[in-house]
């Protein structure tokens, strides 16, 4: 009797992270996009808003915390959502725009526009915009 075991070899599967979909169809996600006056958040969720993909904030791209805010700061974080929504197969998203809001301002930040304006920019298709709270 030989001491040698017989070995499977392990068969190569295709692996996919996003849902399958025909061509032509797209995938749909949630951006909300929380643009203060001191930082610039970007969190993308599924429809249902429970199961989160991607969060990146503007502080997590720049060094300094006062431009935390800014467009620039929101733009690469936005750049960084697209691609890895892009990685996960979601392909278009809706956007839940908010501001502070409550006692204070209810305009969303200096960063809420580039943000938006640079996810489009990256390739994703942009379907509802809803904005809350609403300044007056």
């Amino acid at each position: 009797m030989s001491g040698r075991k017989k070995t499977r070899e392990p068969k190569e599967e295709n692996v996919t992270l996003g849902p399958a979909v025909r061509e032509g169809e797209h995938v749909f996600g949630v951006a909300h996009i929380f643009a203060s006056f001191n930082d610039t958040f970007i969190h993308v969720t599924d429809l249902s808003g429970r199961e989160t993909l991607v969060r990146i904030t503007g502080g997590m791209k720049v060094k300094a915390d006062r431009d935390e805010s800014s467009p620039y700061a929101a733009m690469l974080a936005s750049q960084d959502v697209a691609q890895r929504c892009k990685e996960l197969g979601i392909t278009a998203l809706h956007i839940k725009l908010r501001a502070t809001g409550g006692n204070k301002t209810k305009s969303p930040g200096p960063g809420a526009q580039s943000a938006l304006r640079a996810l489009a920019r990256s390739g994703m298709k942009i379907g509802r915009i809803g904005c809350h709270p609403s300044p007056n």
